[in-house]
């Protein structure tokens, strides 16, 4: 659909956006390290061990005992540090490079990263809702980016940003116009789409909840809708 690039909004809270920093490496060096940059079996065995499975995440089936790495109540987080290859782990955090940086800013380093988090905890249960006794494992950041993109869209939606759409063509577009597009990309294709190699499920469960969670830990005073810009 569409590339972000760059946008035109500097930060006024924090000196450095560490948290969002930190969550891009943290997922690059757990697809490098963890999952062998995508190569081999890693791939395969990290998403049946961290990933969120519907299935084994609501105790219908048990996982095999050599899989069982983390507590099945933990995956509706560790899901969101796995991804099935490079493509997928640089999109997601190409969108968190853009946006999670004043969404930080305007949540504070530790709201930032609850938030983050929570996102993603409610990106893995919408799919696990909608994928009930599902056995195929949920993975990758997308949940949690959604939840960034909302806010940032609840929060920023004047900004102009840099983007190339369809792949190659660059425009200078106000955030209201790209990521609300965006947003409806996101709700189409879970209404109509969501079998398929894409868990829109999981990106409409980020997205509401980044949109109320942004309305309860924004830091006081600032405001919403880029209102008195």
């Amino acid at each position: 659909m569409f590339i972000p690039l760059h946008d035109h909004n500097g930060l006024k809270h924090v000196l450095r956006p560490v948290v969002t920093w930190s969550l891009i490496f943290a997922n690059v060096a757990v697809f490098l390290l963890m999952q062998n940059g995508g190569f081999g079996d890693a791939v395969n065995a990290s998403a049946y061990s961290y990933g969120l499975i519907p299935s084994v995440f609501f105790d219908i089936k048990d996982l095999s005992p050599e899989l069982q790495t983390v507590p099945e109540g933990m995956t509706i987080v560790t899901y969101a540090f796995m991804h099935g290859d490079f493509m997928h782990l640089g999109g997601n955090m190409l969108f968190l490079w853009v946006f999670g940086d004043n969404v930080e800013d305007c949540l504070g380093h530790v709201k930032f990263l609850l938030f983050y988090l929570l996102c993603a905890a409610a990106g893995g249960l919408a799919y696990s809702l909608a994928n009930f006794g599902s056995d195929v494992p949920l993975v990758g950041a997308s949940g949690a980016v959604a939840g960034v993109v909302a806010a940032y869209l609840m929060l920023h939606p004047k900004v102009k940003i840099w983007v190339l759409a369809l792949g190659r063509i660059p425009l200078r577009l106000s955030a209201q116009w790209v990521l609300g597009a965006w947003v409806l990309y996101q709700i189409v294709n879970a209404l109509f789409s969501e079998t398929g190699n894409v868990a829109w499920s999981a990106h409409i469960g980020g997205l509401a909840a980044g949109a109320i969670l942004v309305v309860f830990l924004r830091r006081r005073g600032v405001p919403l809708f880029d209102r008195g810009l």
